[in-house]
């Protein structure tokens, strides 16, 4: 997988990797001086799943391909991979809020001034319902909620950025340390890429807000964490749209739960939990039919 990572780049794939790594960071600092910045981070976002395309083929090189895995395998690995993140997020989360105190106060601030305004705004929307269409009240809920999941959808491309700057990392290893990487020692240098992005995806979850340090190192390290999280995700699975639907499926679920529906992350996850260990019963019991009649096969081979 390594050496598919870093076979040659052309020119425009370059081009397109560095707007989405850097160019998506120095929109993210922006953001905090202009409304255009957040627009056009969101422009990038979307751009880079022409990029995420071309990344996703060296994820799964074509002469490293076996047999296909059957819709059920690859539902199979989502919703193992989800609970992943999910058991893993909760543990981050756990020790964030026991680390990192004016962290967690000032992160449950933000939900609960965003939970107050939306509240506040329903009920001015219900109070001017009587004089107003009911139509247009019912439209502008829809654009708010609308516009938090449409935020998090695009939050799910960020595993494009997190590729691309593997892929860049790794690049720049090749080069400095020729005589190491030819020597086949390789896991190292892809362990370091993980290790960095997940830093930088830490640090960038800072740039678009002025925060005291203690804030900013406790959010450093809490989304550091996560980013690990989803990297060894991307690694482990070789499947950067799983991996894009996994962040973003987490972060509708955690929006939801934080402002409109209790729990929301909680039972969707025990949820997925039902349906994992359904269709793992069902693989077993595929499998067992499959290697039944090979192993009668041989042993009726070895007898004669």
């Amino acid at each position: 997988m390594i050496t598919n990572l870093t076979k040659p780049i052309s020119i425009q794939l370059l081009v397109g990797m560095l707007v989405v790594v850097f160019g998506a960071e120095i929109l993210l600092y922006l953001n905090r001086f202009s409304y255009l910045a957040g627009t056009l981070y969101d422009a990038v976002m979307v751009a880079s799943l022409f990029i995420g395309i071309k990344l996703h083929r060296r994820l799964t090189p074509q002469q490293e391909h076996g047999p296909c895995k059957t819709k059920r395998q690859k539902l199979l690995q989502f919703t193992g991979a989800f609970l992943i993140f999910f058991l893993g997020s909760t543990v981050i989360n756990i020790y964030s809020s026991m680390t990192f105190d004016e962290f967690n106060s000032d992160y449950d601030q933000y939900v609960q001034t965003y939970t107050e305004t939306q509240t506040y705004q329903e009920e001015e929307k219900g109070t001017a319902a009587t004089a107003e269409s009911k139509f247009w009240s019912y439209m502008d809920k829809i654009d708010t909620i609308g516009a938090d999941l449409y935020t998090d959808a695009l939050a799910g491309l960020e595993e494009v950025w997190r590729l691309a700057y593997i892929i860049l990392i790794l690049a720049v290893f090749k080069k400095l340390f020729p005589k190491r990487w030819e020597s086949g020692s390789r896991d190292v240098f892809l362990m370091a890429a993980l290790f960095w992005t997940s830093i930088f995806f830490g640090i960038d979850h800072t740039l678009d807000t002025e925060q005291a340090w203690t804030i900013k190192i406790g959010s450093i390290v809490t989304f550091a964490n996560m980013g690990f999280l989803f990297g060894i995700i991307l690694l482990w699975t070789r499947n950067l749209w799983l991996t894009v639907l996994v962040h973003s499926l987490y972060d509708i679920t955690a929006t939801l739960s934080w402002y409109y529906v209790d729990y929301a992350v909680e039972l969707f996850a025990g949820g997925l939990l039902v349906v994992h260990m359904i269709l793992f019963l069902k693989e077993k019991s595929a499998q067992k039919r499959i290697h039944t009649p090979l192993e009668q096969t041989e042993a009726g081979q070895i007898a004669e």
